[in-house]
This record gives C-alpha cells, structure tokens and sequence, in this order.
C-alpha cells in the first residue's frame, strides 16, 4: 500500500479524467466507487488496475470493509491510501464510502457473445444512465446472452450507468456496436429473431414466439426505434396500455419484454 495526499498526484488526475467519456475511451478505463460495486469486481474478477481507499476505511472496525480489504490485499492488487478530503475531492458520489477501484474496459464482438448463448437485448440509442444500467441489470437477472449497445447511446462505463447495474456490469458481456443495422442483420442472418418494441406494434409482446433465439430492441426514450431499424425487425410487439398513460419507461418496458421470454423458457421447461 502507499499514500497520496497530492491532489496534483498523476493517479488523481488520471481517476478525475476518467469522469469524461472522451477519456475512458481513450485510456481504455473507467472507475467504480463504494464497497458493494468493488466487491462485486473482485468476485466476477475483473480487470482491476488498481484500488483507493481512504484512511478512514483503513482505519474502520467495521467488519465488512475488514473482510473487503483483506480480499484486495490477498489479490495483491496495487492500493493507494487517501486521506478523506482528497477521496471526497475525486468522488463522483454525495456520500462517499471509501473504496475506489480503477478497472480495464472490456467490450465483446458479436461472434462472441453468440457463442454464449440465444438472447440479447438490443439499446438503440438509450440516452438515460437509470435507464441504460436498470436494463444492464435485469439483463443478468433474467438470464439473457449479452446486450448490445448502438453508437448514440449513453456510455456504459458512465458512473452513473454502473451504480444503477449494481454490479452486472461485471457479468453480462456488453457489445458496442457502430452500426445497429449491421448488427440486426448480423444477428438475423444467424436465426435470431428481432422483436422491437414499438408504439405502432402490431402483436401484444405475450403474444410473440420467444422460444427461439430472440433478439429484442429498445428504442430512444423520447424517439423510440429508428425506422430503418424497426424495418428489420420480424415483429413489432406492443404492451398493452389499459389505462391512460401512453407509454412506459424504457428500462420498464425492456424488462417486460425480457421477462416474457423467461416466462415462455420456463413454461415449456427450456430453462
């Protein structure tokens, strides 16, 4: 372990630009903050590069954090101690909790996460953090092969984005994709079913076979889905608005959707 206590220091200047998309793509990094999230990229194993902590965790009696720093010196992980102030100074969060862990980004290819399984969930041009991580984490809950994520999109490395996943952002593969139309069509081209949700959709998303490889889209909140993409698509399903409201939030409406394809897996004893 060393200490910082240099706000001027090339590792605190490196963690406060990496809050810049521009730079977490350029650098290939991005950061994660608090116990739980660090935890999480311990256990999934992670690429981690390094870790912060500050001297009031290190000094806690708390026995979660304990048993965390334990886990990151076992790992031997490179761990730089930083007095409270300068961790606050770096924190993307109100309340910071003391753990910080800078960590390498990893994208898939689409041959890859194909190789992995037969359900995706396809992000044209999400924009809402909430939105982007909700969808990442019941992605992994329910069981699904990956998601992939149009040019356009918020960034998923995007710290917001990762507290809303709660850590599956460690588990589920993330492709991002230059191109949404090439990738529907690559993804057609291998059986795969793409079913987008649409406002004009013809069929109630209960309705619609996702026994097979399915591939299912979520538009742009305020937008929706592209027509040249929604003109791909092998069904455009619907969910039924039986009161007044017009639509639902994206992250509710993809989970609907996910789940329906859990629902019909499990009803025939597929999964």
């Amino acid at each position: 372990m060393i200490t910082i206590t240099s706000s001027q220091n090339p590792l605190i200047k490196e963690i406060r630009s990496l809050k810049n998309r521009k730079y977490r793509e350029e650098k290939k990094l991005f950061f994660v903050e608090g116990a739980r999230l660090v935890e999480e990229a311990l256990k999934e194993d992670a690429p981690v590069v390094r870790i912060f902590v500050s001297q009031q965790q290190l000094a806690s009696k708390n026995g979660y954090a304990a048993r965390l720093l334990s886990g990151i010196n076992s790992r031997g992980y490179e761990t730089i101690i930083l007095p409270e102030k300068l961790f606050k100074e770096i924190s993307d969060t109100e309340s910071p909790q003391g753990f910080m862990a800078v960590i390498r980004t990893r994208f898939y290819n689409l041959e890859e996460i194909l190789d992995k399984g037969d359900l995706f969930i396809i992000l044209d041009s999400l924009q809402d953090p909430g939105n982007m991580g909700t969808i990442i984490r019941t992605a992994d809950a329910a069981g699904f092969t990956g998601v992939i994520v149009s040019k356009g999109s918020v960034d998923v490395y995007n710290p917001k984005v990762l507290r809303s996943t709660m850590g599956a952002i460690f588990r589920i593969p993330v492709c991002f994709s230059e191109s949404i139309i090439q990738a529907v069509d690559f993804l057609s081209s291998k059986g795969i079913r793409i079913c987008a949700a649409h406002l004009k959709g013809t069929e109630n998303y209960f309705d619609v076979d996702m026994m097979g490889g399915t591939a299912i889209i979520i538009g742009n909140e305020a937008n929706g889905i592209s027509d040249e993409v929604a003109s791909r698509a092998h069904a455009l399903v619907k969910i039924p608005m039986v009161g007044k409201a017009e639509s639902l939030n994206a992250s509710v409406a993809a989970g609907l959707l996910m789940y329906e394809a859990v629902r019909q897996r499990h009803a025939a004893g597929k999964r």
